[in-house]
């Protein structure tokens, strides 16, 4: 009596709803994607400006600083109030809407720092503030 010998069949993977799967995805990815390029592609005349300014980041504040004997010192560097004014006349015409910070020491005397805002007004600076501590607080 011969033995009978069974085939084996080899176990294979359904591909089928994977493949499915990953198409629907590619379809619905090329759907969703902005065309960009092909938006730009369009015959269209845009219309033209006369004068125009770049878009620009509004540039940081101006701290400027009124030590105790007068002194007045921007960025790093002390300057007399001319050259403050200079200074802040260029920065406004850089920045229309530039705004500054004043600090003054507490114990300075008013004088010093109606000079500032006086500066601050010349070069039409709109937009200042005038920098104070609350109480109990570390200084910075």
């Amino acid at each position: 009596m011969p033995l009978k010998v069974r085939e084996h069949e080899e176990p294979t993977l359904n591909l089928t709803p994977m493949i499915d799967v990953v198409f629907l995805l590619i379809i619905f990815f090329m759907v969703g994607a902005r065309f960009t390029e092909l938006e730009r592609e369009f015959d269209i005349n845009l219309p033209t400006v006369s004068e125009a300014r770049p878009l620009t980041n509004p540039p940081d504040r101006i701290e400027v600083n009124v030590f105790r004997n007068g002194r007045i010192k921007v960025a790093g560097q002390f300057l007399t109030i001319d050259e403050l004014n200079v200074r802040l006349q260029q920065a406004q015409q850089r920045y229309a809407d530039q705004a500054v910070m004043i600090r003054a020491d507490g114990s300075n005397a008013y004088q010093q720092v109606i000079d500032v805002l006086s500066v601050c007004e010349q070069a039409q600076i709109k937009h200042f503030t005038l920098a104070a501590r609350v109480e109990g607080e570390e200084p910075q």
